[in-house]
């Protein structure tokens, strides 16, 4: 069978090399000259426990799962039943288990009747050094049809540490699984692709381009508290910052970590922090502080399941209401979101240019789903765009510094402390043009109307929203969407395509303030909208009915994590609309 796609899952307990496993597949994946992206599963225990890799392979790059997966490997079958609503099967989809440690539980049995036995542990313990999850690597690589040479090189770059003998070791476990795949039913299998055809690729998690594009937007100072499912970026950016001369502070809290940020920003130096859900809700006086002062930072939100703890290694994208609206008071703020694991990197890039350029504190959604998924994705392009904050460097004679100077762009030039002439305060209080502490209504308005005009005065270019029309000037529907919930619409919308549909596809980057001339220009001819996003309360959606005019007939799609929405449910909701 030859497919363009092929999905799997393997599973096991903690150990068992499940997560291990899933990346050498991606990496071979790339040399093999394929796509693939690969979202984990797992428990919230701080070590071991039950894990899953949910990887899929294909031709072309792909930025969502498929509705159900072709196969599930289970290392072992140790609590893998807390799964089964992760893992959607079908009747044709195949699960794998080692006999000798159990049986497949019925939640996974109930859709999907097809079941082999492979011997995994038994192969492994004949080899010297041998592993069961190599041996499942080479199963899988002999079903979808992965190229022996692509994982060889990855197992030798990899193990080239560790020796020849493991080298050796892993790599006669994977043919003995290869070997054993003959055996065993038949699944969808990806044809050959040319690697050298497809160009160059990276393998990347979201969290990882966020970290990258921090830096590459002129980041150079982060502090930050660690937390699930941030903590990465914060891993990534530590030895790389680094290297360019920056510097990264595990910090003793979020509290300390966002004044961290404010204090190396007064101080001239783009400053970042990354946090999740809980740790966004403590730092929320202290981006106030930032909005009132006038003081740019960024504040990447790795949403997860809340409230309060939650599910921290699930992903949901309900901190959008705290990000747009958390703040006391009119505290006028940027809130820009992510939509793919490669846009993680643009994104916060782009948020260092726009907190720096309006000297204001702009905060970046993504999500669990999409900064703990590793892609292999086409090289991401270099953008030029780097924050250039208006500074100013000498003292006007006989003139006082005005450092909330009432400027047409509400954007003010901003002194380094220490600056001869150019001495301010900078803090909460409301305060005049020269940052004098104020009670009158008059300042206040004047200040107040100045922050707003910064964001809503800006020009934000056509990184606004990411827009997808599958036949420019056809069709009168729309999907409406954000985040990561914009992989499976970008899929369902190209099934519908492929059947002759008609409809556009608009992906909100640039969540506040809002653009209703914008939002209004892309739904032009538009009768009909599909709002697409996972939340329980369809916060998306209400804030697009606070600020936009949404056509007439519009639908709300949400649900709350920790599962995505699929492609599918976007498709069924097309093709009714179909005319």
């Amino acid at each position: 069978m030859a497919a363009q796609s092929v999905s799997l899952v393997i599973a096991g307990s903690g150990g068992a090399g499940v997560v291990t496993a899933g990346s050498l597949l991606l990496e071979a994946a790339a040399n093999a000259g394929w796509y693939a992206l690969m979202t984990r599963s797992a428990g919230p225990q701080i070590r071991g426990g039950e894990a899953a890799a949910m990887i899929r392979f294909a031709t072309e790059p792909i930025a969502s799962h498929d509705d159900s997966f072709h196969l599930l490997v289970a290392i072992d079958w140790e609590n893998i039943s807390r799964f089964a609503a992760e893992i959607p099967l079908m009747a044709d989809s195949l699960l794998i288990g080692d006999p000798a440690l159990g049986e497949a539980p019925a939640a996974l049995l109930r859709n999907c009747p097809r079941q082999a036995g492979l011997a995994m542990s038994e192969i492994a313990s004949a080899i010297e050094g041998g592993r069961s999850n190599m041996v499942a690597l080479g199963a899988i690589a002999g079903m979808i049809g992965l190229p022996v040479a692509a994982m060889e090189s990855v197992v030798t770059r990899q193990l080239k540490r560790k020796g020849q003998a493991a080298i050796d070791a892993s790599m006669a476990a994977f043919n003995a699984g290869l070997a054993a795949a003959t055996g065993l039913p038949a699944v969808p299998r990806l044809p050959g692709v040319d690697a050298a055809i497809n160009g160059e690729r990276w393998s990347i998690t979201g969290n990882e381009a966020t970290g990258l594009g921090a830096i590459r937007g002129g980041v150079r100072f982060v502090a930050a508290y660690p937390i699930t499912p941030a903590t990465e970026v914060l891993e990534w950016l530590a030895p790389s910052l680094a290297k360019v001369g920056g510097v990264l502070v595990q910090a003793e809290d979020e509290l300390a970590s966002i004044n961290q940020i404010i204090g190396a920003s007064y101080g001239g130096v783009p400053a970042l922090t990354a946090t999740s859900g809980p740790g966004l809700s403590l730092m929320i006086e202290s981006i106030g502080l930032a909005v009132a002062a006038e003081v740019p930072v960024v504040v990447v939100d790795v949403m997860r399941v809340g409230p309060s703890t939650g599910i921290a290694t699930k992903s949901e994208q309900s901190d959008l209401n705290i990000a747009v609206y958390g703040m006391h008071g009119d505290a006028p703020h940027v809130v820009v979101a992510a939509n793919s694991v490669a846009d993680c990197l643009f994104t916060t890039q782009w948020a260092v240019h726009l907190a720096e350029s309006m000297q204001t504190p702009t905060l970046v959604l993504t999500d669990q789903l999409l900064g703990q998924s590793r892609a292999i994705l086409p090289r991401p392009a270099e953008l030029a765009f780097i924050g250039q904050r208006q500074t100013a460097v000498v003292a006007e004679e006989g003139q006082r510094y005005l450092r909330y100077a009432l400027t047409g762009s509400g954007v003010s030039p901003m002194a380094i402390p220490g600056t001869p002439g150019l001495a301010y305060t900078a803090d909460g209080l409301e305060h005049n043009e020269l940052g004098t502490p104020s009670s009158q209504a008059s300042d206040h308005q004047a200040q107040m109307d100045k922050r707003l005009r910064k964001v809503t005065g800006f020009d934000y270019g056509s990184h606004w929203a990411d827009i997808v029309d599958a036949e420019a000037g056809g069709g009168n529907i729309a999907i409406i969407t954000w985040g990561s919930s914009t992989g499976p619409a970008r899929e369902a919308l190209d099934r519908f395509s492929a059947t002759g549909g008609k409809a556009r596809l608009i992906s909100l980057r640039l969540i506040a303030p809002a653009q209703p001339d914008k939002l209004a220009a892309a739904l032009a001819g538009i009768e009909r909208a599909l709002v697409v996003e996972q939340s329980h309360g369809g916060q998306f959606h209400r804030m697009l009915r606070a600020f936009y005019d949404l056509p007439r007939e519009t639908l709300a799609l949400h649900q709350p994590g920790p599962l995505p929405i699929g492609p599918g449910r976007i498709l069924d909701q097309l093709n009714a609309w179909r005319t």
